[in-house]
């Protein structure tokens, strides 16, 4: 028995020394499928179809805008109660920090105020004005699927199903056809918020127009989004896609750039970078028709994921085909853009989409709740995730800084027009600019990546082209490098009128990189 004991710890022992030598954290991160396999599908099935079920019953029986008016008085009044207490400390949302779409959680929930957001519904298609009106925390995903069998649909609607309305608004959304629309914000017609006094505020471009300008970026510093307007268009039933391949990084630049600026032609460009010389440029416009063997259902659950799809056509050539609205809306959500590979690494599998295809994706919110504090620093040594708008005319420079630093692809470019609008984010000048966004997610294959020195040499460039970063990722910016990007104008002025300097952080204390784990 004694031998077998010293044989089972000569084993163990050999074992655990090649974890060491492997690392702990390789280890777990690489095994971590099936974790999510057998666990976080299933349990992303049962809330997915919880809240589709909760979404729609509330919207046929219209009792959300009944509800409403009581929510909104209880979030005034624990907004008063934080007064008649002495207002301490600073206040926030006390919804939980796993919950959101950014990458990290903020810690200052857990020294500040938590004030009971509970407002997740839709209100109100108003078709004759030609607007929705909807609650800060309802879903892209459930306004697609209450809008699109209406006839209807957003002008920009940001890619994956669980971004929210307030996320979009007070931080940043972006999607394909922005460069007509401008930023998800800028779809916005009046924004409701409780202001720091515990009032009820609406404001649109000619109402309150300082703090309706100032409200996008703000990441909740100035007030508690209650409830926003927004503009709806007509819907189609296909988006008819035009897949452009492109052999070098030349060609890459100058076809994108022509169909970005093509006037009233294509209300969707994309682009996919796959190597520092290849990429698909996609073109699509909004029709009820399609021709027959063309249709292309990509987003059930047995189809390839859709950046793979797109990079067939390297190999294949230029080719058009017709998606379903809703499936093109969603398109990257099954792959999570294409994070999803590094979870599930058979992910794309044929067999595997047959039979689980169907629960996939994880939700973002339960794999940043079961990561663990090991994935969490392996993710922040070794992970990138980014959006960074530079001008539509530095695109070939900000691919080849995005390649020197990163090496990482594919690469996500998303045109959108920046309007000389008042407010944290414009272009400099007083005429509209074009700007693209340029998305990096995923392991970068540099030798040298540092995670804080590599992003700060981003926001280096960033700045010196007039660009600006997407707050829910890392920022490494000092304050005063940050208050060069942003414009704090407006935003200062109204931080002074409105009393929010005891009531909320700045933008920059809540999305620092100190300030988030």
């Amino acid at each position: 028995m004694l031998l077998f004991l010293l044989f089972l710890l000569v084993i163990f022992g050999a074992a655990g020394l090649w974890v060491h030598l492997k690392g702990l954290e390789h280890v777990l991160v690489h095994q971590r499928w099936v974790f999510v396999c057998l666990f976080l599908l299933p349990l992303s099935v049962v809330f997915d179809l919880y809240s589709y079920v909760r979404a729609w019953i509330v919207f046929q029986l219209h009792s959300a805008p009944k509800k409403h008016d009581d929510r909104v008085r209880n979030i005034q009044k624990q907004v008063r109660a934080w007064k008649e207490d002495g207002s301490r400390t600073q206040m926030c949302t006390a919804r939980p920090g796993w919950l959101t779409m950014s990458l990290r959680v903020g810690k200052y929930k857990q020294t500040m105020r938590n004030i009971s957001i509970n407002l997740i519904d839709i209100l109100d298609v108003d078709v004759k004005r030609q607007v929705v009106r909807v609650e800060p925390l309802a879903t892209m995903g459930q306004i697609t699927a209450a809008l699109v069998p209406l006839g209807w649909t957003l002008p920009v609607l940001p890619e994956l199903d669980d971004l929210t309305v307030g996320g979009l608004i007070c931080g940043v959304g972006v999607e394909t056809s922005s460069h007509h629309y401008g930023l998800f914000q800028q779809c916005c017609q009046a924004f409701e918020l409780v202001l720091a006094d515990g009032s009820l505020v609406r404001c649109t471009k000619d109402e309150n127009p300082d703090l309706f300008y100032s409200v996008p970026w703000s990441h909740g510093t100035l007030g508690f989004l209650v409830a926003a307007e927004i503009k709806i268009v007509h819907a189609a039933n296909f988006v008819r896609v035009e897949y452009k391949p492109c052999h070098t990084a030349a060609e890459v630049n100058k076809v994108f750039a022509e169909e970005v600026l093509k006037k009233g032609e294509n209300d969707f460009v994309e682009g996919l970078m796959y190597n520092e010389n290849q990429a698909v440029v996609m073109t699509a416009n909004l029709t009820n028709q399609a021709e027959p063997g063309k249709v292309n259902s990509i987003g059930l659950y047995y189809k390839p994921w859709f950046f793979k799809h797109a990079e067939s056509f390297l190999q294949t050539g230029p080719g058009v085909e017709y998606i379903p609205l809703r499936h093109y809306y969603h398109r990257h959500t099954r792959s999570i853009f294409w994070e999803l590979q590094d979870i599930i690494p058979f992910g794309n599998n044929p067999l595997f989409r047959l039979l689980c295809g169907w629960m996939v994706p994880p939700k973002i919110s339960l794999l940043k709740l079961t990561q663990g504090e090991t994935i969490r620093q392996l993710y922040e040594k070794h992970h990138v995730i980014q959006d960074m708008l530079i001008p539509l005319d530095k695109l070939a420079e900000g691919l080849a800084v995005f390649h020197k630093e990163l090496k990482l692809y594919p690469l996500w470019m998303c045109p959108l027009l920046l309007p000389t609008q008042p407010g944290m984010v414009h272009p400099p000048g007083d005429e509209d600019r074009m700007y693209v966004d340029i998305g990096a997610y995923g392991e970068p294959k540099t030798l040298d990546f540092s995670a804080g020195d590599t992003t700060r040499r981003l926001e280096e460039y960033v700045r010196s082209v007039d660009g600006f970063q997407m707050l829910y990722a890392d920022c490494y910016m000092t304050r005063e490098e940050f208050r060069q990007m942003f414009d704090h104008t407006l935003y200062d002025k109204l931080r002074v009128d409105l009393g929010c300097e005891k009531a909320f952080p700045e933008v920059y204390d809540k999305i620092c990189k100190k300030n988030r784990h």
